[in-house]
C-alpha cells in the first residue's frame, strides 16, 4: 500500500487529561501521520513531556470549534484528519479512512447522522461508533473526527460568509453542507466492523464515557438547541438531507418534532442511555 501524507489535527481545550492517550494511538496508526498538529485552544496546553515533534500552536482566545479548520490550512499533508480531543481511535483508523477515501470519495467521519426528519437534528438514526457498520454508509453529518482531501477546505472556508453564528456548534453541518453545495461530494463512514475496534474511529465506551464529562458542549439543553438551530440554518442556506434528497417519509410523527422542539434532546438522551456495547 501506498504510504500516503496524512496529516492530523488535534487539539488542546478543557481535556488535556485525555491528550497522552490520544497522542499514542496517533503515533501507532498502521499508517504513520506524515505531520502532527496540536492548536491550544486558549486554556490549557499540552505537557512538555509530549511536545517533542508536534508542530503547536497556542491562542490567548477561544475560538471556538471553528478553529481546527482554520488551523488545518497549515498541514502540508494530501489528506488531514481532524479529530475531537474525547476521541481515541483504533490502530488502523488512517488506514480505514484513506482506503475508504480513494474507493469513494467524500468527507469521512467516525460517527455519522441520517436525520430522520429535515426539521429536526434529534430525529437521527447512528452509523459508525454508536451503531457499527460493516460496509461504507452514506450519512447526513459526521462527527468525532474528519477526514479529507487538504484541497477540500478550499470549499469549507469559501462558504465562510454562510456560517453559522455560533462559537459551539454548525463546525460539523457546515463542513457537510460546503461540499455538497460546491463539490458535490457525499458524507461517508467507513466500516466499523463488529468486534475489529482497530479499524474504528473512537473506542465505544472511552466515547461514551469521555463524552458525557462536564465538559461536553452537546449534553446540556442549550448545547443541543444549537444544534437544532444550525441544522435549519444550513437548509435555508440549500443543505438537503438525505431524506429529502430521496423523498423520504419521516417515521415519526408530527407530535415527535413537537416533543424534540419543546424539549430539546430528548430523543438524543434517550437514544444515548439505550446503548449497549460487547468488548
Amino acid at each position: 500500500m501506498i504510504n500516503p501524507k496524512i496529516s492530523v489535527v488535534l487539539n488542546v481545550f478543557k481535556r488535556s487529561k485525555y491528550f497522552k492517550q490520544q497522542l499514542e494511538s496517533i503515533k501507532v496508526q498502521s499508517i504513520t501521520p506524515f505531520e502532527i498538529l496540536v492548536w491550544e485552544n486558549g486554556q490549557e496546553q499540552v505537557p512538555e513531556s509530549l511536545r517533542d515533534g508536534l508542530v503547536i500552536s497556542r491562542s490567548n482566545y477561544n475560538f471556538g470549534v471553528w478553529a481546527r479548520f482554520a488551523y488545518a490550512l497549515n498541514c502540508t499533508g494530501d489528506y488531514i484528519c481532524i479529530l475531537d480531543d474525547d476521541t481515541i481511535p483504533g490502530t488502523r483508523w488512517l488506514e480505514n479512512c484513506y482506503q475508504t477515501i480513494v474507493e469513494t470519495p467524500g468527507l469521512l467521519g467516525t460517527r455519522g447522522l441520517v436525520f430522520q426528519n429535515p426539521l429536526s437534528y434529534s430525529l437521527n438514526s447512528e452509523v459508525g461508533v454508536y451503531a457499527p457498520n460493516e460496509s461504507t454508509k452514506r450519512v447526513d453529518i459526521v462527527g468525532h473526527s474528519w477526514f479529507f482531501k487538504k484541497e477540500w477546505l478550499s470549499a469549507y472556508w469559501f462558504e465562510s460568509n454562510n456560517k453559522f453564528n455560533s462559537l459551539l456548534a454548525g463546525e460539523d453541518i457546515h463542513f457537510s453542507y460546503a461540499l455538497q453545495k460546491n463539490l458535490d461530494l457525499p458524507t461517508l463512514v467507513p466500516p466499523h466492523p463488529e468486534n475489529k475496534f482497530e479499524f474504528w474511529g473512537s473506542n465505544p465506551k472511552l466515547a461514551i464515557e469521555y463524552g458525557s464529562g462536564s465538559e461536553s458542549i452537546s449534553t446540556s439543553k442549550e448545547g443541543l438547541k444549537r444544534f437544532e438551530n444550525a441544522l435549519q440554518h444550513y437548509r435555508k442556506a440549500g443543505f438537503k438531507t438525505i431524506c429529502e434528497i430521496e423523498n423520504l417519509d419521516s417515521p415519526y410523527s408530527n407530535s415527535a418534532y413537537w416533543l424534540t422542539q419543546k424539549f430539546p434532546g430528548a430523543m438524543h438522551e434517550i437514544s444515548r442511555k439505550t446503548k449497549k456495547w460487547r468488548t
